[in-house]
């Protein structure tokens, strides 16, 4: 691919954490916390009030991203399916365009010589999750240790990269923080944060999953019955009651998961700081997501692989001085398959036939194409697998929201083959914004659901997923 020749390239640092729900960062209005410095990007750019995944658990978000290809073409469905790194992503295509590429942090797509990062000049990646404290780290291949805590040490190398490269070229970079990940392991400085208060339980905390497929029942992440000690870091009291007992094991969750936030907040105020002091902020694009949502006590979990709102929604904030207008926000529709096509947008870069993305520029300035996205699809393909989540696929559009519960593993790496009766959900999110009420089969929603199946099966065949 020839290099690019328009106008200066901007540069592009897009910043991920992992299983950072949106409504834990108070630009989005956030009961729980405050993040300055993510409320930076959003008070200075735009925030996204509608941008999902189209598969919520880490590993096939992440190749989502780097591919703009749905997971049934990139070949990561589940966590049991590491990425082929000979194919097309738009790390290489940026590298083949000019661009310096650095891909540090939580990788997660494997660790091998077919899944190594690659279209990166550099890369220093976790091995898996990796460690909270002191981790090991792969640089470039090379087994080394890193003392300190992971969140510090990733900025660390951000920051390292961006002083050493080529300053006549511009350069994407990938910052992938491992945090807020489980076991919620909080460094030194936030140890102690809201230890005198009590954090508020969320609206559906205590949802006894009636009036709902056999799913909600089934999954395996409820507060009280299967967080672990290592989760919370102390057994429990002994006396307290099981509604005293939910609540104490919500507290010792949610205020570790809140103190990793916090240092993730303090990182990017320094990569803010960083690129005032080097007066890079005009010409640079800065991007903060996280891989999926992520379920904060609400309906009494933890985790995400569901399709409902807290594990669907992914934070999005952008800021580009250039282009970006000041404190805006949207409702369009944008997803995790949107990224590698925004990317190559900016760069002035064209995106390749086969990804199956839309580039977000146009909502992210402001201007709004007359057929843009109303409707996004997505598949869940890991059956009764690790928290007995079953398998399923679905439609959502700006006021519903219709699940399909296929009930079978279909043989796909890490799904179980066990089967169950196949189920629909419905949700109407402007009466049920909770998705608290299944309407699925109700009279009045008889044709909003034969609409919505017609327009799941049009998004099934659009992307090519035909199992």
């Amino acid at each position: 691919m020839s290099k690019n020749t328009n106008k200066k390239q901007p540069n592009i640092i897009f910043i991920m954490s992992d299983d950072h729900a949106a409504h834990a960062i108070s630009a989005y209005g956030s009961r729980i916390n405050e993040t300055p410095n993510l409320d930076r990007i959003s008070n200075e750019g735009i925030r996204l009030d509608n941008c999902f995944c189209t598969n919520s658990i880490c590993a096939p978000s992440r190749a989502a991203i780097l591919t703009g290809k749905y997971n049934h073409v990139n070949g990561v469905r589940t966590l049991y399916e590491d990425i082929d790194s000979s194919q097309q992503n738009v790390a290489k295509i940026l590298q083949a365009n000019g661009y310096q590429t650095a891909m540090i942090g939580k990788w997660h797509l494997g660790h091998g010589e077919n899944s190594n990062p690659t279209g990166f000049d550099y890369w220093n990646i976790f091995p898996g999750q990796g460690e909270y404290h002191d981790p090991d780290m792969f640089e470039m291949g090379e087994k080394k240790k890193f003392p300190g805590y992971a969140t510090d040490i990733t900025t660390d190398l951000c920051i390292d990269w961006m002083e050493k490269r080529n300053k006549e070229q511009p350069f994407f970079m990938m910052c992938h923080h491992k945090a807020p990940h489980r076991p919620w392991d909080p460094d030194e400085k936030h140890m102690h944060l809201y230890e005198d208060i009590d954090i508020p339980e969320p609206e559906t905390f205590h949802d006894n999953y009636e009036n709902r497929t056999y799913a909600a029942a089934e999954a395996e992440m409820r507060i009280e019955r299967d967080l672990r000690k290592r989760d919370v870091k102390e057994d429990p009291p002994e006396g307290l009651s099981s509604s005293e007992l939910k609540s104490w094991y919500y507290q010792r969750y949610i205020k570790d998961y809140l103190r990793c936030i916090a240092s993730i907040d303090d990182n990017v105020g320094r990569l803010l700081d960083y690129l005032d002091e080097k007066d890079l902020t005009d010409d640079t694009i800065i991007m903060y997501t996280s891989d999926q949502g992520f379920f904060l006590g609400d309906h009494g979990w933890y985790d995400k692989r569901f399709m409902y709102e807290e594990s669907l929604r992914m934070p999005f904030l952008v800021r580009y001085p250039r282009e970006i207008s000041p404190g805006s926000a949207t409702e369009d529709f944008g997803l995790n398959v949107d990224f590698a096509q925004t990317f190559l947008d900016y760069a002035g870069i064209p995106a390749p036939e086969d990804m199956q993305g839309t580039s977000l520029r146009p909502i992210l300035k402001g201007e709004t194409p007359d057929d843009w996205q109303d409707s996004m699809y997505y598949r869940y393909w890991e059956h009764m697998s690790e928290h007995n989540v079953a398998a399923h696929y679905g439609v959502r559009t700006h006021q519903y929201k219709l699940i399909y519960y296929y009930g079978e593993g279909l043989g796909v790496p890490g799904a179980r083959d066990v089967s169950f009766e196949p189920q629909w959900e419905l949700f109407d999110l402007e009466k049920d914004p909770y998705e608290m009420n299944n309407v699925y089969g109700h009279e009045d929603y008889q044709e909003v659901a034969s609409d919505l199946k017609a327009e799941l099966y049009r998004l099934k065949e659009q992307v090519g997923d035909h199992d």
